[in-house]
């Protein structure tokens, strides 16, 4: 059956920012500093001070879209507008600045440990929380573990949440080329379905796999969560490198508060958070387990 989805089954692709800046828009050292701070402020994203090609190549887009001749009348206008318009603006801005690469089954080994965890795991409810979703890869990864360790009818909920709006919506539609990164052609059998007619060459997960995710926008530097009831494991990858020290130390608490004693957190291959050992203990390779307090 053909494959059906919002946008004419379309996603969008991953741009590689060019390291050129042309003069198509007035863009100054003063300019890139205040976007620094800014999404910093909104996101808790630190920018390296070495991304100002990058900054102007993906803001510029904001600027073609609204018509702003300058980074100066652009962020003027940003900071000063009011109403449902300059907030969709706001978003629009931390939507381009985010950095969305991913894969299906990542960092193969989490996936390994969380199957053994979910076997161990008993016949009760389970809540995963995957945060930083960014275009769906991660999640459905999540959900094709689920069903292939406990089948189609788990009692797993498996929350999915990141900032950028834009990533969400590819995200819930679950489409994807046919050659995605990650699929054996076992699972590309048992939990896809391949488009045809207009849609060949691409693939959407199947319902009953999908079924287990439920997408939502979050910004982990608010200092608010509403995520329900506490977590048995969480995946926060490649997240906390975008962040400062400080930063880290809020989303860690704040994530630490989510989650049940002795819960899991699975992490990146470049984070390390033995300074907060009152809140995660290492338990093996970026693997790390939820203090009792």
């Amino acid at each position: 059956m053909s494959i059906l989805t919002p946008a004419g089954f379309s996603a969008p692709a991953l741009e590689v920012a060019s390291e050129k800046i042309d003069d198509e828009f007035e863009y100054s050292p003063a300019d890139f500093q205040r976007i620094r701070s800014l999404i910093y402020e909104h996101a808790g994203i630190n920018l390296h001070p070495g991304k100002h090609a990058m900054v102007y190549s993906r803001v510029s887009r904001r600027l073609r879209v609204t018509g702003h001749k300058s980074f100066g009348h652009y962020l003027k206008a940003l900071q000063s507008g009011k109403g449902d318009a300059a907030d969709n603006e706001w978003q629009e801005f931390v939507n381009c600045l985010t950095t969305n690469l991913t894969s299906f089954f990542r960092e193969g080994h989490h996936f390994v440990e969380l199957a053994k965890a979910l076997t161990a795991h008993g016949n009760e409810p389970i809540r995963i929380w995957c945060n930083a979703a960014s275009t769906g890869e991660e999640p459905y990864s999540l959900a094709m573990t689920v069903v292939e360790t406990l089948g189609p009818r788990a009692p797993v909920k498996i929350i999915c949440s990141d900032i950028d709006t834009q990533v969400l919506a590819t995200a819930r539609a679950g489409t994807y080329l046919a050659e995605a990164r990650g699929l054996s052609p076992e699972r590309l059998q048992k939990h896809f379905l391949r488009g045809k007619g207009e849609n060949i060459g691409r693939i959407r997960i199947k319902p009953e796999v999908a079924r287990f995710v439920e997408f939502r926008t979050h910004n982990l530097m608010d200092s608010h969560w509403s995520l329900g009831e506490p977590f048995d494991y969480v995946f926060c990858r490649n997240v906390m490198i975008y962040f400062d020290d400080k930063s880290q130390r809020e989303v860690l608490q704040r994530i630490h508060a989510t989650m049940k004693p002795r819960s899991t957190l699975f992490v990146g291959h470049s984070e390390n958070f033995t300074d907060s050992k009152d809140l995660f203990i290492l338990q093996g390779k970026t693997v790390y387990l939820r203090t009792q307090k």
